[in-house]
Parts: C-alpha cells; structure tokens; sequence
C-alpha cells in the first residue's frame, strides 16, 4: 500500500498543500497586507505626480515631490526588507522539504496520465503516460497555491498586497 504510485501522488499533493499554506503564513508574518496596500497606494500616487510635473514642466509640484523623495524610499525599503525575508525564509523551507521528499520519491513512479505531456514525459511509454516526480510536484503546487488564493482570498504575487485580490 505504501509504496503505490497513488501513494506517492497523495504524499506529493498534501506535502505541497502544507508548504502552501506555510508559506501564505510566512509571507504574512513578515509583510503586513494593510501598510503594503496603503504604501503602494501611496507610491502610485507619487508616481502620478512625478509623471505630470515631468509632463507639465511644473517647478512647484516638482520641489514638493523632491521633499517626498525620502519618504518614498523609505517606504520601497520597508517594503523590500519585508519581501525579502520572506522569501529567504520560504526558500530555505522549499530547499529543506524538496531535500526529504525528493531522497524517498525521486525516480519512483510518482502519477498517471491519460494524454502525453511534451517534454514532461517520455513518448515512448505506453497509456497511461507515466508523469515523473518533478511534473507531479509541480503540477500540484501550482493547483494546492491557486486553491488557498482563492480559498483565503489572498493576492499571488510580490507585488500584489496579501489579502487583497484583483
């Protein structure tokens, strides 16, 4: 029972769904969703600025927006040092998790699938298509993020606050 390629696909799925949800856990530890919401709404702002006194030659709003300037990179360096402690911390995660599960899966007959994949899997297998580890991991994480996105209502990427959507 334990050494069945549906096994193995099941061990695969919860262990991305885990390190999933311990990365969202991660990632709102270290960045706060309501000031990096209300720092990039900040930022655009000066940006728009920035661009029509640039656009419009306005001396005024151009000085204004030079007594802003440390603010704002304050603000770009609060937001980076958050980001990228995060992901030192997530990536020391992924490292130490794909180190444990590829030593005991790795090579094994991990899933099936019912139509060829190209260069995923060897065409010269017969149907169903064997899908090696790697593929399997990825396809997993991929759907296990996407579901507590949607489940948690959580934004994706850097650079989109957590716990907002667009």
């Amino acid at each position: 029972m334990f050494s069945t390629p549906f096994f193995y696909a099941v061990v695969v799925f919860v262990v991305t769904l885990v390190s999933s949800l311990a990365s969202f856990l991660i990632r709102m530890r270290f960045v706060d969703p309501k000031d990096t919401a209300r720092w990039q709404e900040e930022m655009k702002r000066y940006n728009a600025d920035k661009e029509t006194a640039k656009r419009t030659g306005d001396k005024k709003l151009t000085a204004q927006l030079r007594k802003q300037e440390k603010r704002i990179n304050q603000i770009q360096s609060k937001m980076m040092k958050g980001q990228l402690v995060s992901m030192a911390v997530i990536m020391v995660m992924f490292f130490a998790m794909w180190q444990v599960l590829g030593s005991y899966i790795l090579g094994k007959k991990v899933a099936y699938s019912p139509f060829f994949i190209p260069f995923l899997m060897d065409s010269s297998s017969a149907v169903p298509y064997e899908m090696p580890f790697i593929a399997w991991y990825f396809i997993c994480s991929f759907f296990s993020s996407t579901l507590l996105q949607r489940l948690f209502g959580m934004g994706s990427g850097m650079g989109s606050p957590l716990g907002t959507t667009k």
